[in-house]
């Protein structure tokens, strides 16, 4: 059902999203940046409880009005609403109010760097071990930045690996070795972003020569 809804996530990244989810469940999972519940079904699908946040703005580049109303259909259609709770706000709004215990958290939401950083200081509500994914964290500048910037002056966050754009972390204090396997990332991430460019200039075929077959922005 799942693959039925626009977004970004592939489905190698679903796969990733999926099994860790299904390792917590029935646990809290907290998915920030929800538009049209791609990712939170399939959360909800490994049998999760989601706490779903995302403002719905209509302001923003696949904004629309009826946002919030087509995520609920989604989230009907497949089975799972049951599962999911709603939070029609932006993250910091939740968090400050927040006291549950939470095994995972997705972050998908603004993609500037403040936000970003923000939205991942949802970890502190993890154990040590527990993951947190954040999505496009080599192929948007915000997004990037905001994932050096933690790797190199925190030491919370463990960079394990990506799916594609999809980087999972996990909460427990990182080595040299693991803060300098996130710059070993940069090159792709440079890759994506001249990808990113050649698109706009309408440039499709060089874009290929770099491996990039899609018409949407690396994901």
């Amino acid at each position: 059902m799942a693959g039925t809804v626009d977004g970004w996530l592939t489905e190698a990244q679903a796969r990733a999203l999926y099994d860790a989810a299904r390792r917590v469940a029935p646990a809290t999972v907290v998915e920030l940046g929800s538009h049209l519940g791609r990712s939170t079904i399939v959360l909800a699908a490994a049998g999760a409880s989601v706490t779903a946040i995302d403002p719905f703005p209509d302001d923003w580049r696949y904004g629309r009005p009826d946002t919030e109303e087509r995520f609920r259909s989604h989230l009907a259609r497949a089975g799972v609403a049951d599962r999911v709770d709603l939070h029609v706000a932006i993250s910091r709004e939740v968090r400050d109010g927040w006291s549950a215990p939470v095994r995972l958290v997705y972050v998908d939401a603004k993609h500037d760097m403040w936000s970003c950083l923000d939205d991942m200081r949802w970890s502190r509500f993890l154990t040590a071990g527990d993951a947190f994914f954040v999505h496009d964290a080599f192929s948007s500048l915000g997004v990037t930045l905001a994932v050096l910037r933690d790797t190199l002056t925190t030491g919370r966050h463990t960079y394990i690996g990506r799916t594609g754009s999809l980087a999972r972390f996990v909460v427990g204090r990182p080595t040299a070795a693991q803060r300098a396997r996130v710059l070993r990332e940069v090159p792709w991430f440079v890759r994506n972003l001249v990808v990113k460019v050649l698109l706009r200039l309408r440039l499709r075929p060089v874009a290929r020569v770099l491996g990039h077959h899609d018409t949407a922005d690396p994901y």
